[in-house]
């Protein structure tokens, strides 16, 4: 029989690791598939209104404008601080 705490213990590893090995995406150039991969809470709709909204008004000035799309609201941003860059387009 397996142990309880190692049971646990495994699900916390596994758990942390995918925040560990997360890598930052760059909000003013990431495609639909990499923001939906990366971005927590962000799926195939959102990640598609992120594209929409950046291709309409322009690069993305701070993070937390990421908040004025559709279906994306500040729990998402602030969710997502630490994986998002906010490099701009050339």
């Amino acid at each position: 029989m397996i142990h309880p705490l190692k049971i646990t213990i495994s699900l916390l590893i596994l758990l942390f690791s995918s925040f560990a090995f997360g890598g930052q995406i760059n909000i003013n150039t990431a495609g639909v598939e990499a923001l939906a991969k990366e971005l927590n809470g962000v799926g195939q709709v959102k990640a598609h209104a992120i594209v929409e909204y950046r291709e309409q008004h322009g690069a993305f000035k701070t993070i937390n404008a990421l908040a004025n799309v559709k279906g994306i609201g500040s729990a998402i941003v602030s969710s997502n601080q630490k994986n998002i860059k906010l490099d701009a387009v050339d």
